[in-house]
């Protein structure tokens, strides 16, 4: 079976320290709520959501590819989400799963046709083409993460605007240097 032929399966990981918002492979999504009580209790907690959400390690087959929101450079969230990350990462490292970062810019723009703004117009975005609705914006950029990562490997779930694809490059995908 071609590349062309074959359906590839993509996560989509809108981590957060709090609320992290998991799109799965079927398209269903969810949130992972924390206790800030729980103190690094909570990294174990995102780690072992995502192993169930990415398969592999007796979970059954593995995912082709999965898709996160980058790092936010300048903010004070920063420092807890890197943790996070560098749980999720260290994790589909070990069990042999490429992942690609999109900066939040470049998704609001694949899903809006315009880099900024709140988190609104996403969900907009997500009814209009999908006709999905989420429970919060964690589940809802995480779906749009799992789109961007499907359309990337040539399987959208729907149309997009060809700009609004293009911005897809700006995005860092597997085998691109991090």
């Amino acid at each position: 079976m071609s590349d062309e032929q074959r359906k590839f399966t993509v996560v989509g990981l809108d981590l957060s320290l709090t609320g992290s918002g998991i799109a799965y492979r079927d398209g269903t999504t969810g949130t992972v709520k924390t206790k800030q009580k729980d103190g690094d209790g909570r990294l174990a907690q995102i780690e072992q959501a995502v192993q169930i959400a990415v398969g592999g390690e007796g979970l059954g087959l593995a995912v082709d590819l999965v898709v996160m929101e980058d790092i936010p450079q300048n903010s004070y969230a920063a420092k807890p989400i890197a943790m996070v990350h560098g749980v999720v990462r260290n994790l589909l490292v070990k069990v042999g799963i490429p992942y690609a970062l999109v900066v939040p810019a470049t998704l609001k723009y694949y899903a809006t046709g315009k880099g900024s703004g709140d988190k609104v117009p996403m969900a907009l975005a997500a009814y209009k083409r999908a006709g999905l609705e989420f429970e919060d914006d964690n589940q809802c950029d995480a779906a749009w993460l799992r789109w961007a990562g499907l359309d990337w490997l040539g399987n959208p779930e729907f149309s997009m605007p060809a700009a609004q694809r293009e911005a897809l490059k700006k995005a860092v995908w597997p085998g691109a240097a991090r």
